[in-house]
């Protein structure tokens, strides 16, 4: 799936009130939302049932109120991984983040509420999951990233080669992390190169080794 084309969604949120704002968003900008859930119990069911291309779910649902629909999130990765989930919550839940993670490369993303401006950037967002891209919001990878602050892959990478992975967690092209550096987009080429060697990822696909650093450095 290309950015900007057709999707077909899925809404697991415990909040009647959110779930039809994001259901008018989507079908306002011409997207399909084929499912609704209240509960992270009937997610997997309504997602084979349905066949989406993304899911969008909150992390605390019924019935326990706690991690419910996070966890439900790791279990959609790991039966389902053509079906992109991204997370919106306001709560950052960074221990089974990690797991939800490593269930697979791409087609994944963490969103707080909160820090959501504009109805633009979010529905692109939905799109860059759908199409198997990784979109995390910077606090997120922050938290992330100071988990594994101890690990030896950690340690092997310079200052400014995290920041340029912690932006490449974010979703962001080359072009914007040289922006947001200042620097030259030939430099963060070398960069990128180097977090590929410190990290043990061959020469594949562009694309797909850069969410395979994100995920196996999140992992530890």
């Amino acid at each position: 799936m290309k950015r900007g084309t057709y999707m077909r969604v899925v809404i697991a949120e415990d909040s009647v009130v959110l779930r039809d704002g994001l259901v008018r968003m989507l079908t306002a900008r011409g997207h399909e939302v084929v499912g609704e859930v209240g509960s992270a119990d009937d997610l997997l069911a309504v997602v084979e049932r349905t066949a989406p291309d993304v899911a969008i779910v909150d992390v605390r649902m019924p019935p326990t109120h706690t991690e419910d629909g996070l966890l439900a999130a790791i279990n959609l990765r790991r039966s389902c991984p053509k079906v992109g989930v991204l997370v919106f919550s306001q709560y950052v839940e960074v221990h089974h983040t990690a797991k939800m993670l490593a269930a697979g490369a791409g087609g994944v993303g963490y969103l707080l509420k909160d820090r959501v401006a504009d109805v633009k950037d979010f529905v692109e967002a939905v799109q860059q999951v759908a199409s198997g891209g990784t979109v995390l919001d910077p606090e997120i990878v922050t938290q992330l990233l100071q988990v594994q602050q101890r690990s030896r892959q950690f340690t092997a990478l310079t200052p400014r080669e995290r920041e340029v992975l912690a932006l490449m967690a974010e979703g962001r092209s080359n072009v914007a992390i040289a922006k947001a550096l200042t620097v030259t987009p030939g430099a963060v080429e070398k960069y990128v190169t180097n977090i590929f060697l410190k990290l043990d990822l061959p020469a594949t696909t562009q694309d797909h080794r850069r969410v395979l650093a994100v995920l196996r450095f999140l992992e530890g």
